[in-house]
C-alpha cells in the first residue's frame, strides 16, 4: 500500500491529505492560530467546582473555561499536585528522581475531596473546543513520541497490543527499562517493533526533555499558560504514520517543505528524499487530483464502486448511514447482490468514517440479507476496514434488522465541507448577466489593473472550461493572445477546479488576490 502526504498551504491554514493508493484516506485543516490541540498542556486554573457533576470548569485560557471531570483526574493526581506545587514553589528539581510519589486517589472519589477553587493544576487537552463547548481535559499526563507514550508519576512499561510477537515484546520490555529513569512509565508503540536500542534511547532522551521543558516554563508562568505544544498536526502524522510506504511528501511551502525535511532527518533520515516542493503555479491539490475526491466523497450521497451509494445523514445525537443497491443489478439473485453491495459499502464506511472524522455513535443500515453466514462476512469485513483507523471505536455485530453500531471516538471537530456550490455570479437568485458579456467584463477588468492600477503583472485564475475557450485555436488567433497586442503584456490564464463555471479571480505578480 503506497502512501502520499500532500500538504496545502494557504494563508490562514494549513490542509493536509494523506492518500493510499491514490485514494483520499483523511483530511485534516491545522489553522494557524490554534492553540488548543489534542496532546497540548497547560498551566491551568481552576474555576469552578460542580459536586453535581463530579466535575470542574478550568481556565487554560480558551474564551469557555475547559471541563475536566473525576475520572479524568488519573490515580497519580495527587503526586501531579504535589509536584507543581514545588516547582511553582521552587522547593523541588525538575528530575522525578527523588521524587516520592504520593498514595493513589479513589476510582469513586468526590472531586471536591482533591482539588478546590482557584487551584493552579496542570491538564493535558483531551478532546478539541467543539461547536459550543470548551476543551475536555484530563491530568494523566502522556506525551507522545515516535516509537512510545511518556507517563510520568508511574513505574509501569507496557507495549502495544497490535505487536503480537511474545519475544518481541518482552524484548522491548527489557530494552527500555534500564534506561528508563525513576517515577517514569512509558506505553511502546507499534512502530517500536524490532527498532534498535539506540532508535529507542534516543526517542525516549527527547520525551524526557520535553517533560523538563514544560516544567521549566512553570516557573516563569502564570495561570492560564500553554506549558507544551503538541506537534504540529503534519508533523503529528509523520510521527504516527511514517513508514517504508510513503512514497511522497509533497508542500507547496518553503518554509514548511524545510521544517518537514528536518523534522524527517531527525526520525528517519533514510526518508528524507521523499519529501518534495511543489513550486509550480498549479494548485497542489487539484495537480494530484485530491480537489476532485474532496468534492465527491463529501457530499450527502456518495458513490461506491459496484453502482451502490451511500447517503450519510447527520443528527444532533448520532450519524447515520444508509447503504443503497442503485440501479445496477448484476444479478438476478437478491442475496448475492445485497452481500456484493453491503462488502463494498463496508469498505468505503471505513474510509468515511476516517475521512469526515465522524465520531460518537454512527448506526449503519445495510442491505437486509437473510444468510446469517452472510451477515457474519460483512462484520468480519467492516471489522478488517476499520483496522486502519487510528481512532478508539467499537463495533457491534448486525442487529436482527441488519443495522450496525459502531462508537468512535471524536477529539477533533468534525470535518465538514460544503460540496454544493452557490453560483458567485446570482448568489441564489438563479438569474445572472448574459453569459456572452462575461468575457467583455474580464477584458475591461484587465484594462483597469494594468491602466489605472499600474499593476506590473497579473494572472487571470478561471474555471477549466474558460481556461480552454480563452485558449482554443492558433497561438496567434485565440483570445489570450489579443489581449497581448491590446495590452502589450501577457496575462498568464491558469484554471482552478474550485471555481465556478462564470467564476474568475485576479493575481499580482506576489500571487495575492486583486481586489477590483
Amino acid at each position: 500500500m503506497n502512501k502520499e502526504l500532500i500538504i496545502n498551504v494557504t494563508p490562514h491554514e494549513v490542509v493536509i491529505a494523506l492518500l493510499q493508493d491514490k485514494k483520499l484516506v483523511e483530511l485534516s485543516r491545522e489553522e494557524g492560530s490554534n492553540q488548543f490541540a489534542v496532546g497540548d498542556i497547560y498551566l491551568g486554573k481552576v474555576k469552578k467546582i460542580m459536586p453535581g457533576l463530579n466535575a470542574a470548569f478550568v481556565d487554560v485560557g480558551y474564551e469557555k473555561d475547559a471541563f475536566l471531570h473525576y475520572l479524568d483526574l488519573g490515580p497519580q493526581l495527587s503526586s501531579l499536585d504535589t509536584f507543581t506545587r514545588q516547582i511553582i514553589n521552587q522547593k523541588t528539581e525538575i528530575s522525578l528522581a527523588n521524587f516520592v510519589l504520593e498514595e493513589e486517589i479513589s476510582k469513586d472519589g468526590k472531586i471536591t475531596d482533591v482539588i478546590s477553587s482557584t487551584q493552579p493544576i496542570v491538564v493535558q487537552i483531551a478532546k478539541e473546543p467543539i461547536s459550543t463547548k470548551g476543551p475536555k481535559l484530563t491530568c494523566e499526563i502522556a506525551i507522545a513520541g515516535r516509537y512510545m507514550v511518556l507517563m510520568p508519576f508511574s513505574n509501569k512499561v507496557s507495549v502495544s497490543q497490535k505487536i503480537k510477537d511474545l519475544d518481541e515484546r518482552n524484548r522491548l520490555k527489557e530494552m527500555v527499562r534500564p534506561v528508563l529513569p525513576t517515577n517514569f512509565g512509558v506505553i511502546i508503540r507499534t512502530v517500536a517493533e524490532n527498532k534498535t536500542v539506540d532508535e529507542i534511547s534516543s526517542d525516549l532522551e527527547e520525551l524526557i526533555n520535553k517533560w523538563k521543558n514544560c516544567f521549566e516554563n512553570i516557573q516563569k508562568s502564570t495561570p492560564p499558560t500553554r506549558l507544551l505544544g503538541e506537534l504540529s498536526r503534519t508533523s503529528a502524522l509523520l510521527r504516527d504514520l511514517l513508514n517504508d510506504s510513503f512514497q511522497g511528501i509533497y508542500v507547496n511551502d518553503t518554509d514548511l517543505y524545510n521544517d518537514i525535511k528536518e523534522y524527517i532527518t531527525t526520525i528517519s533520515p533514510e526518508q528524507e528524499k521523499i519529501v518534495k516542493l511543489h513550486n509550480t503555479k498549479d494548485d497542489i491539490f487539484d495537480y494530484h487530483k485530491v480537489t476532485k475526491q474532496i468534492k465527491s466523497l463529501f457530499g450527502r450521497t456518495v458513490s461506491i464502486d459496484n453502482g451502490g451509494y451511500l447517503i450519510i445523514e447527520r443528527t444532533e445525537a448520532m450519524h447515520v448511514v444508509d447503504v443503497n443497491t442503485g440501479p445496477r443489478q448484476s444479478d438476478n439473485n437478491q442475496e448475492k447482490n445485497a452481500l456484493e453491495t453491503n462488502l463494498d459499502a463496508a469498505t468505503e464506511i471505513a474510509r468515511q468514517l476516517r475521512l469526515r472524522d465522524l465520531g460518537g455513535i454512527i448506526v449503519v443500515d445495510f442491505i437486509d440479507m437473510t444468510s446469517a453466514e452472510n451477515r457474519n462476512l460483512l462484520f468480519e469485513r467492516l471489522k478488517e476496514a476499520m483496522k486502519q483507523d487510528r481512532a478508539k471505536h467499537t463495533i457491534l455485530p448486525p442487529s436482527r434488522f441488519g443495522l450496525i453500531e459502531i462508537t468512535r471516538q471524536r477529539v477533533r471537530p468534525e470535518m465538514v465541507i460544503q460540496t454544493n456550490e452557490k453560483c458567485p455570479t446570482c448568489l441564489g437568485t438563479g438569474e445572472i448577466q448574459a453569459s456572452l458579456l462575461l468575457l467583455d467584463e474580464i477584458e475591461n477588468n484587465i484594462r483597469y489593473i494594468l491602466k489605472e492600477q499600474n499593476e506590473p503583472k497579473l494572472t487571470l485564475i478561471v474555471h477549466p472550461f474558460l481556461e480552454s475557450y480563452i485558449k482554443k485555436g492558433w497561438i496567434f488567433s485565440n483570445l489570450q493572445w489579443q489581449w497581448y497586442k491590446k495590452f502589450k503584456k501577457w496575462i498568464p490564464v491558469r484554471s482552478s477546479g474550485n471555481y465556478s463555471l462564470l467564476q474568475y479571480s485576479f493575481y499580482n505578480q506576489h500571487e495575492e488576490e486583486i481586489k477590483i
